[in-house]
């Protein structure tokens, strides 16, 4: 009989910029046991619930455990199994014919689950010339672009926030996006740190905070620039830093004098005293280091200008290249470090005659104008990321293969797929992850259920097929680690390889690791410095200095705000639903409603309500609660009917699009103003 073996591997979660460590148990390839690694330096033995439940996904009846060809119309969810190799031509057949720049892959957070599978769909992508989106976009990419036109994409480690940092504003961040950040927010708030968190709501970071300032939602820039304005007003700035490390501090000095607390109070809803208070406590209660949040705070019409103008306010305080101050960990960045190696760099690109932006409008738009025949969705529920599903269903509905890569059944495989191909689970594979400090191994520790296959290996199996050459030149998935592990070097200055890294139990401190983001202040700009003036901004129509605009207003009286918990990763396991201990406590949509807001509307909490605008409706349970403000909803995203309501615009031009290098900023504005109703007769 098999003896029971113990592997240490990585939750499948991506709760970037922290992963949480796991210990596993099989034995007869089977999961015996779960549970947090107490070895792992980053997670320290914490595993959520979200973790711990990843242990339902194997022998579960909902699982996806042989391709899938549909059968009948679109949409009636009929299915039959199929071979692999049917699988495999029906692909090849559609892709070879149309043209290559009319095929599309679109990956979403399923395929991180072991952290290496990313780059083969970009090499793919370039080696075959497909429509390869960068999918950033529907997440953290907004505020990477406006800290990039600023200059300042660096992070510092939450282990130097922990040591240092005397102030810290968790600025619309939250711990269910970075777990691992927890215990060092603790560590500092015993040694004296004094913890602010500005959020549109509270949330688990409240609890841990001295003060907590809920804004109106899209209203950060406004608080940002109120900020910048007492800093200057009264004599708080760094003045030497400001002269030798940025550029336009003249002309945003000038700026700034239009935004006094008394103009911000009007936009965000803090009192003008209290604005004051804040910025005095930033620029004087040093080293002070703002976290900030990875997607949800720029989810609105002006997204970028959020992060653009925070991003100067260590710059005028002299935060930066600063022990416990700068900018503290964040999804999307990364403290200087020796981080994987660049396995592109062998292949040549095939021309793409026709390229489709990494833009959302544009893509919809060219789903819906039939410029794509082929579409590959891996890993992703599209209608629950894409704002203004409603059009993107329309653009689906017109492209005429859609294949989906997956563990279960979700939404958009159901309505609008062809093929269903299963995916492997966390487990099944080997991997390599990596958080802001470390690269881990994951083992493989089960075979795989059923046929399921690994995405490298569907793309290995797709690539030869098409006879793309130079698709994988490594003798195996161990081979492709080994170079992506390439800019690791042991203590005897040899590349650090995959037997390196199982002597070493799993773990390896990056190699060039930084816990102080810019200590050498070159700053990710043209000039070097800190740009409170972007040239690179004003070329692209967009202003060059940083700005609050306010939002144009709907039709409808409360403002919708989606983000995350700490009991659901976006869409993943079919919306929460395909895992029993997800599923119960995530029943269903649940919105939370402010009890001026509910009395108004003769909403009790567990009401069933319906929100509605001009786009769409969707249905929810009511939950009543005063950790969002009056006027405001706020909703878990990863629901596909959230989207029926957002607003599918863009936040930047698309001539703006490419302003920050590989940060495109194409994100559509997810801004929705709703009405509520309780459904009458039905009881709560």
């Amino acid at each position: 009989m098999p003896a029971r073996r113990q592997i240490t591997t990585m939750c499948p979660m991506n709760c970037l910029p922290t992963q949480c460590g796991m210990t596993v148990e099989v034995e007869e390839n089977k999961l015996v046991s779960l549970k947090g690694d107490v070895h792992n330096p980053d997670s320290r033995g914490f595993l959520c619930i979200r973790g711990r439940a990843a242990g339902e996904i194997f022998d579960n009846p909902k699982r996806l455990l042989h391709p899938l060809r549909r059968v009948g119309a679109r949409g009636e969810n009929r299915w039959e199994e199929c071979s692999w190799d049917e699988a495999y031509n029906l692909i090849v057949e559609n892709i070879q014919q149309t043209q290559p720049e009319r095929v599309g892959l679109w990956r979403g957070h399923g395929v991180g689950t072991t952290g290496i599978a990313s780059s083969m769909i970009s090499r793919l992508g370039i080696l075959a010339g497909y429509q390869n989106w960068n999918t950033g976009i529907v997440c953290w990419n907004m505020g990477g672009y406006g800290l990039g036109l600023t200059g300042t994409l660096e992070t510092h480690t939450k282990e130097d926030m922990a040591a240092n940092s005397r102030t810290i504003l968790f600025w619309g961040s939250t711990l269910s996006s970075q777990p691992g950040t927890a215990p060092h927010l603790i560590e500092a708030r015993k040694r004296g740190a004094y913890v602010v968190h500005i959020d549109t709501r509270r949330t688990e970071i409240s609890r841990h905070a001295d003060e907590v300032i809920l804004l109106q939602p899209g209203s950060d820039a406004a608080l940002a620039l109120a900020m910048a304005h007492v800093i200057l007003q009264e004599g708080l700035s760094d003045q030497a830093f400001i002269d030798q490390h940025t550029l336009g501090f003249t002309e945003f000095a000038a700026h700034v004098q239009q935004y006094t607390p008394e103009w911000a109070a009007e936009m965000t809803g803090i009192e003008p005293e209290r604005i004051r208070q804040l910025a005095r406590r930033y620029a004087t209660a040093t080293p002070a280091m703002i976290v900030l949040g990875g997607s949800s705070m720029y989810k609105h019409q002006h997204g970028w200008e959020a992060s653009r103008a925070i991003a100067c306010l260590p710059a005028l305080t002299g935060q930066l290249g600063l022990a416990g101050g700068g900018l503290g960990p964040r999804h999307g960045a990364s403290p200087r470090s020796d981080g994987n190696a660049n396995v592109m760099q062998d292949i040549v690109a095939r021309p793409n005659p026709a390229p489709i932006p990494s833009h959302m409008p544009t893509i919809s738009a060219a789903f819906q104008d039939d410029k794509i025949d082929v579409l590959l969705v891996l890993g992703s529920n599209m209608l629950s990321t894409f704002a203004d599903n409603n059009a993107l269903a329309r653009g689906l509905e017109q492209i005429k293969c859609i294949v989906s890569f997956d563990l279960f059944m979700n939404e958009t495989a159901r309505r609008y797929a062809d093929l269903i191909i299963p995916g492997t689970a966390w487990l099944e594979d080997i991997g390599l992850k990596q958080t802001a400090t470390h690269m881990y191994l994951m083992e493989r520790a089960l075979e795989p259920e059923g046929e399921c296959r690994s995405l490298i290996t569907v793309l290995r199996q797709l690539a030869d097929r098409l006879e793309l050459e130079n698709f994988f030149p490594w003798a195996n998935e161990e081979g492709y680690i080994n170079a992506l592990l390439a800019k690791q070097q042991t203590p005897s200055g040899k590349k650090l390889t995959v037997d390196d890294l199982r002597a070493s139990g799993g773990y390896w401190q990056k190699s060039g690791l930084e816990h102080i983001a810019y200590l050498d202040h070159q700053y990710h700009t043209p000039s070097k410095k800190v740009e409170f003036w972007s040239e690179r901004a004003q070329e692209v129509g967009l202003p060059p200095l940083p700005t609050y605009t306010a939002p144009q207003r709907e039709a409808y009286p409360l403002r919708f705000c989606q983000g995350r918990t700490l009991t659901a990763f976006h869409a993943f396991f079919d919306e929460g639903q395909a895992l029993p201990t997800l599923a119960r406590v995530n029943p269903g949509p649940e919105l939370w409603i402010h009890p001026q807001d509910a009395q108004a509307r003769e909403i009790e909490t567990g009401s069933l309500i319906v929100m509605n605008n001009e786009r769409g409706s969707f249905e929810a349970r009511a939950h009543i609660t005063e950790d969002v403000l009056p006027g405001v909803v706020w909703m878990r995203d990863g629901w596909a009917g959230v989207n029926r309501l957002t607003s599918g615009a863009p936040v930047v031009p698309l001539a703006a699009n490419d302003a920050v290098a590989g940060i495109p900023g194409g994100q559509a504005t997810y801004d929705a103003w709703i009405e509520v109703h309780k459904v009458v007769g039905i009881k709560a």
